[in-house]
C-alpha cells in the first residue's frame, strides 16, 4: 500500500486534515466535525484534553488549557499547563497527533507524511518550530507551504493562465492578508501583511462586552462569574454566526447566575447593523492593510484577478461589502473559508505523491438572486433598486435574509418582486417571481418585513417575507431557479449560433448518416473542423469582455474543443461545441 500524504491547516484556533483520494480533496473529521479547535487542556482527572472538549473547559480552567499556541511558535519559551511546563512546539505536536489518529482511523492505514501550512510571513524560526512540532507527533513534514498558496492553489488546482490573486484570510485569531503570483508551475506569495492578534474572537469580545454591558444596565455584573462567562461567551459566538444570514438575533440565557438571592435571565436582540457599527474599526483595520499589501507587491487595484476569501470571519457580510467597493470585484468564496487551507495544502500533497488532482468541486449558484426596494440609484431615489440576497457563486444550499421598511404609516401591503440577475436597476433583471403580503399592521413608517431566500442544490428558492412585529408570513416556491435554458430556449440559441458560422449544432443522432460512405465522413469531418474553429474564435474575442470566472470557464471549453478535434472523437467535438455554444450565448445575451 502506497504512503498517503495528508495536508494540515494548523490553524490559531481551529485545525483542519484533508486527503486527495482518486483525484478529489476529502476533509477529514476529527470528532464527527471537520474542524478541530486548536485547544490543548488537562482535564480535573489528569486526562488529555485536545480539540472541543479542552476548548469547553477553557474559561472554567484556564490554568489547565491552552489556546492560540501558533502565536508562540519559534519563541524560546515555556507554557504552563497545569502542573507542567511544555513547550510551543510540544503543544502544536498535540493537535497534529490528534489529527493523524483520526486521519489513520478515517483512512484504515498508518499516516507518516504530510504537508503543514504556514502564515506566509512566518520566519525561518517559526518554519522550523512547526517541522519540529511535525516530528514529535510522528509525522515526517515533507512540505511547509504558506496558508495563502494554499488557498489559491484549492480555487485554481488546474489554471491555464497566470493570475494576480488577493488573499484575505480573516480566521478566529489572526488576520492577513497576501497577494499571490499564480503562474503555471510556480506560485509564489508576492507581499503580506496582517494581524496577528486580530480575528473573528475579538469579534465575539464586542458582542460579549456589548451583552456584559446590558447585564450591567439591569443591576448586575457578570464579569467574576466564570460559568456565566462561559455561557456568554458562547451566545455571542452563536449571535456573530447567525448574523451572516440573517439581519437579527435574538439572544436568550435563561438562569445565568443570581443576585440577590434572585435568579437573573438575559434576553434581547441584536441587530446586524449594530453589530457590524461595533467591528467596524476592525474592518477598517483590514481594509487598510489591504493597501498595504498592494503596495509591498507594486501592484495596483486594477493588476488583480482574483480576491479570496480565507477563515470563517469572511462570512461576515460587512467584510465582502467593504472589499468589493475597494477591489470593485465580488470577492470569491465558494470553497468553505473553514477548509480551503487544509483542502490546498491536501492538493499539493497528492501533487508531490505523484497523483492528479482536479479542482474542489462545490455546488454553487450561477446567478445572483434578490428583490427590490426603495432607495437611491444613480444620484435618485428610485423604487426598485436592486437588493441581491444570495449572490452569485454562492455555495448551495444557503438561506440568507434582510431586513426592509414601510414607506408610508399605516402602509396595509407590501409586494415582494423576485429578481434573477446582476443589474444595479432590478427593473433590467429578470422578474422570476412576485407576491404581494396584505393586512399589516397599522405602524407608523419604518415597520420591519424580513424577507428570507432558501435556495436548495435542486435549484429550488423558497422565498418568504415575515412582518417582524405580528409573524404575518406570504411565501413563493420557485422552481428551477437556477437552470439557464429550457430546452426550447436551448434549441434556439444553438439554431442561432449555427445560423452565424453555418453549421448545425443539433446533437440529435441521424439515422441516414450511419449509411453514407467513407467521402461523406471525411467532409463531416472537416466541416465540423471548420464549426470548431470558427466557434473557438468567436470565444476568443468574448474573452476579454469575460469576467474572470466566465474566462475561465472559456479557455477550458476551448482546450476541451481543441484535443477534441485534434484526437478525430466526433462525438466528444459534438459535446464540446455544445458546451462552448452555450456559453457564448449566455455571454452574449
Amino acid at each position: 500500500m502506497s504512503d498517503i500524504i495528508i495536508g494540515i491547516d494548523l490553524g490559531t484556533t481551529n485545525s483542519e486534515v484533508a486527503v486527495v483520494e482518486e483525484g478529489r480533496v476529502r476533509l477529514i473529521p476529527v470528532d464527527g466535525n471537520p474542524i478541530l479547535p486548536s485547544v490543548v487542556g488537562i482535564a480535573d482527572d489528569g486526562a488529555l484534553l485536545v480539540g472541543q472538549s479542552a476548548r469547553n473547559q477553557y474559561i472554567l480552567a484556564p490554568e489547565r488549557t491552552i489556546r492560540s499556541v501558533k502565536r508562540r511558535m519559534g519563541e524560546d519559551t515555556v507554557i504552563e499547563m497545569g502542573a507542567q511546563r511544555y513547550s510551543p512546539q510540544e503543544i502544536s505536536a498535540l493537535i497534529l497527533g490528534r489529527l493523524k489518529r483520526a486521519a489513520e482511523s478515517d483512512l484504515g492505514q498508518p499516516v507518516s507524511k504530510a504537508v503543514i501550512t504556514v502564515p506566509a510571513y512566518f520566519s525561518d524560526a517559526q518554519r522550523q518550530a512547526t517541522r519540529d512540532a511535525g516530528q514529535l507527533a510522528g509525522l515526517e513534514v515533507v512540505r511547509i507551504i504558506n496558508e495563502p498558496t494554499a488557498a489559491a492553489l484549492a480555487y485554481e488546482v488546474d489554471h491555464h493562465e497566470p493570475k494576480t490573486i488577493l488573499v484575505y484570510d480573516l480566521g478566529g485569531g489572526t488576520f492577513d492578508v497576501s497577494v499571490v503570483r499564480l503562474a503555471k508551475e510556480v506560485t509564489e506569495v508576492l507581499s503580506s501583511h496582517g494581524n496577528n492578534q486580530l480575528g473573528g474572537d475579538d469579534f465575539d469580545g464586542r458582542i460579549l462586552d456589548h451583552l456584559v454591558a446590558h447585564l450591567k444596565e439591569q443591576g448586575t455584573d457578570p464579569s467574576a462569574n466564570r460559568v456565566a462567562m462561559a455561557r456568554l461567551t458562547r451566545a455571542a459566538e452563536t449571535a456573530k454566526i447567525a448574523l451572516s444570514d440573517a439581519p437579527y438575533v435574538r439572544i436568550d440565557e435563561e438562569y445565568l447566575l443570581e443576585h440577590q438571592g434572585k435568579p437573573v435571565n438575559l434576553s434581547l436582540e441584536l441587530s446586524r447593523d449594530d453589530y457590524e457599527a461595533m467591528i467596524a474599526p476592525y474592518i477598517d483595520e483590514t481594509m487598510d492593510a489591504v493597501h498595504t499589501a498592494l503596495e509591498g507587491a507594486g501592484l495596483g487595484i486594477d493588476d488583480l484577478s482574483e480576491v479570496l476569501l480565507v477563515g470563517g470571519a469572511t462570512r461576515t457580510p460587512l467584510i465582502q461589502q467593504r472589499l468589493e467597493e475597494l477591489l470593485r470585484m465580488q470577492p470569491r468564496s465558494e470553497v468553505d473559508p473553514d477548509l480551503c487551507v487544509a483542502s490546498g495544502a491536501a492538493i499539493q500533497a497528492a501533487v508531490i505523491g505523484g497523483q492528479r488532482v482536479s479542482r474542489v468541486l462545490v455546488d454553487v449558484t450561477p446567478y445572483t438572486f434578490g428583490t427590490s426596494a426603495l432607495g437611491e440609484l444613480n444620484g435618485d431615489y428610485y423604487p426598485f433598486v436592486y437588493v441581491p440576497l444570495i449572490r452569485k457563486n454562492t455555495p448551495i444550499p444557503v438561506t440568507k435574509s434582510e431586513a426592509f421598511s414601510t414607506i408610508e404609516d399605516g402602509q396595509p401591503a407590501i409586494d415582494v418582486r423576485v429578481y434573477q440577475g446582476e443589474d444595479p436597476d432590478a427593473l433590467n433583471n429578470t422578474e422570476i417571481g412576485a407576491f404581494r403580503i396584505e393586512g399589516l399592521s397599522d405602524a407608523p413608517a419604518g415597520n420591519v418585513i424580513v424577507t428570507t431566500f432558501s435556495l436548495d442544490v435542486n435549484g429550488i428558492l423558497k422565498v418568504t417575507s415575515r412582518e417582524k412585529s405580528t409573524g404575518l408570513e406570504q411565501r413563493i416556491v420557485i422552481d428551477n431557479a437556477t437552470a439557464r435554458f429550457e430546452q426550447d430556449t436551448m434549441a434556439a440559441a444553438r439554431a442561432r449560433i449555427g445560423a452565424l458560422i453555418d453549421g448545425d449544432f443539433s446533437t440529435e443522432p441521424n439515422e441516414d448518416r450511419d449509411n453514407v460512405g467513407e467521402s461523406v465522413g471525411a467532409s463531416a469531418e472537416r466541416r465540423d473542423g471548420v464549426q470548431a474553429t470558427a466557434l473557438i474564435e468567436k470565444a476568443e474575442r468574448l474573452m476579454e469582455a469575460a469576467n474572470a470566472e466566465d474566462r475561465e470557464d472559456l479557455v477550458n471549453l476551448i482546450e476541451t474543443l481543441r484535443d477534441a478535434v485534434a484526437a478525430h472523437d466526433d462525438v466528444a467535438i459534438h459535446e464540446a461545441m455544445d458546451g462552448l455554444s452555450d456559453l457564448i450565448f449566455y455571454l452574449e445575451s
